[in-house]
């Protein structure tokens, strides 16, 4: 079908007229929108809520969650409990169109549900489920839960976000002339291309780009290959086509390596990740050029317009009244979950975020007794507050966030909240002071959180991964941790480097800053704040989609 047969829902600017069809797992474009879990969902959201700001000629395909990623709630004892509770969403439109496609040569029925651009100001979004009742309780169980732990129905999900959205696009009449894979969930999408395009490999090259979220090997997803082909992952391509295809003949498959053989073109997420990407995927022969383009947030979602507005005035009375009264709000909340009543006029750190081993989060604790020294200091006293959800299959993280919450129990001025979505991560950049990001280096991708926090006024203390190296100032917008010689020392070093130097700072700048010297403080957040407002807006990142990867 032509293109013209999709009646695009509204008037596109001529740079970004090049229709573009935007595949990821996860979307976090509105708190009433449960479909993501972290940082990948942050940035499409982020990403959709631009392109319909510039007027770009985008769609998004995603998956409707029933269950979402889970709800975070708390046992007797505080302690973490992992909630599934069904998710119903009156404002997405049913688009009648149903369809099937082939998992384990069985027939699998999809729908498609929309989100109209005006819901949320987003560019259209498609939502696909098989939640269906013309499907079996297994076929059903696909669009439960995201990132479901087990193998196949991972793959099936895969299968119906990649083949199915295809699928959508094609009953739709939208002649995608990208396919934008964020992360290489959706890959099966280019099987269904190359099919579509009767195996024409260029056909398929010239359409398929691809943005690469992971620094380390190790952390690309790889699957059986025989099980991919049992299920139907590559569109009914035999072993060896499928082998030819992707150059890959080993028993397991390598989804990002198979796209970055696929795609014309592939992204890293922040200028030291395309770097780390580049070095990582050196090795291998037939991939396209790696660049990169940094992650970003939506400004005009994110940032607090009052404060923005104090600071262009350079009223600091003003500044510092607004902080403390969204302190306030945070303090709220805190006092809410866990009985403890935080002051507006204290120092307060938060580190919130996706609880994942390397970002660290009780490198605060590694010295206890450096930590009862800055914990227990009335001179120069502060808050500290904990959040984030721990992948549901992930013990070991959720012990970690468990020990955190029975810390909390023994201070007056530590918390631990749960319900780690788009609303409570906002709040808490809002009630930051610090935001402790503290990744070891070089694990992190990108990294976004900080972005937001600066939008709301919070200094950033952090390693020298992911975004931060394009950002930082130290002493200038933000604190940074000295970089170890990470590749000649092991991890326990690593971590004994850079928890000795956070104490260092917190003790020898932060803190005597923000209780002797706040005009100097305030001034080190306008800067941050003028610093995060453009180049790290998504604006700046959808723009440069257009022109380095999609023209």
């Amino acid at each position: 079908m032509a293109a013209s047969h999709y009646p695009f829902p509204f008037p596109v600017q001529e740079a970004f007229t090049k229709r573009v069809a935007y595949f990821s797992m996860e979307f976090a474009i509105d708190q009433a929108l449960k479909i993501y879990s972290g940082g990948l969902g942050f940035l499409a959201g982020s990403h959709m809520r631009s392109a319909y700001a510039l007027r770009q000629h985008l769609v998004g395909v995603g998956m409707l969650w029933k269950f979402g990623y889970y709800d975070q709630g708390r046992h007797a004892d505080q302690t973490l409990r992992v909630d599934w509770q069904q998710k119903l969403y009156a404002y997405l439109e049913d688009t009648g169109i149903t369809f099937t496609i082939r998992i384990h040569d069985a027939d699998v029925w999809i729908k498609a549900y929309y989100l109209p651009p005006d819901v949320f100001q987003s560019a259209p979004l498609y939502l696909l489920t098989t939640d269906l009742a013309e499907n079996d309780y297994i076929s059903q169980t696909i669009s439960h839960r995201l990132y479901d732990g087990n193998t196949a129905t991972k793959l099936a999900q895969y299968m119906v976000l990649g083949i199915g959205g295809g699928k959508l696009l094609d009953l739709l009449g939208y002649d995608a002339e990208v396919y934008h894979l964020n992360e290489a969930h959706a890959l099966p999408v280019a099987f269904h291309v190359l099919q579509k395009f009767n195996k024409d490999r260029e056909a398929l090259r010239e359409r398929l780009v691809f943005t690469t979220h992971t620094p380390e090997e190790a952390g690309n997803e790889k699957h059986p290959f025989d099980l991919c082909l049992a299920m139907g992952y590559f569109s009914g391509l035999s072993k060896m086509e499928a082998q030819e295809v992707t150059g890959i003949d080993d028993a397991q498959f390598n989804l990002s390596l198979a796209a970055l053989r696929l795609a014309r073109r592939a992204n890293g997420v922040s200028r030291q990740h395309g770097r780390v990407a580049r070095e990582m995927w050196g090795r291998y022969d037939n991939i396209c050029g790696i660049g990169h383009i940094t992650n970003a947030q939506h400004y005009r979602y994110w940032a607090d317009a009052e404060l923005y507005g104090a600071a262009d005035q350079g009223n600091d009375a003003r500044l510092a009244q607004r902080k403390k009264a969204l302190k306030r709000q945070t303090f709220l909340t805190v006092a809410d979950q866990t009985g403890r009543l935080f002051s507006p006029d204290v120092l307060t750190i938060v580190w919130a975020r996706r609880f994942a081993g390397y970002k660290r989060a009780d490198l605060l604790l590694r010295d206890r007794n450096r930590f009862e020294r800055l914990i227990k200091n009335t001179a120069y006293p502060i808050q500290i507050i904990w959040a984030g959800k721990p992948y549901p299959g992930d013990q070991g993280a959720i012990d970690l966030f468990n020990s955190l919450v029975h810390l909390s129990h023994q201070y007056p001025n530590v918390a631990v909240l749960t319900g780690y979505e788009l609303a409570l991560s906002k709040l808490l950049k809002q009630g930051a002071d610090i935001w402790l990001n503290n990744p070891r280096i070089p694990r992190e991708a990108s990294g976004t959180s900080g972005m937001t926090a600066a939008m709301n006024g919070a200094l950033n203390l952090s390693t020298n991964d992911g975004w931060i190296p394009e950002f930082i100032k130290p002493g200038v917008n933000g604190f940074l941790i000295p970089e170890a010689d990470y590749q000649h020392i092991g991890i326990d070093e690593q971590d004994n480097h850079d928890a000795y130097y956070l104490y260092e700072l917190l003790e020898q700048q932060v803190l005597p800053m923000y209780y002797e010297r706040h005009h100097e403080w305030l001034g080190l957040v306008k800067q941050s704040m003028a610093d995060v407002r453009t180049a790290f807006g998504s604006d700046r990142m959808a723009r440069e989609y257009y022109e380095q990867l999609y023209n």
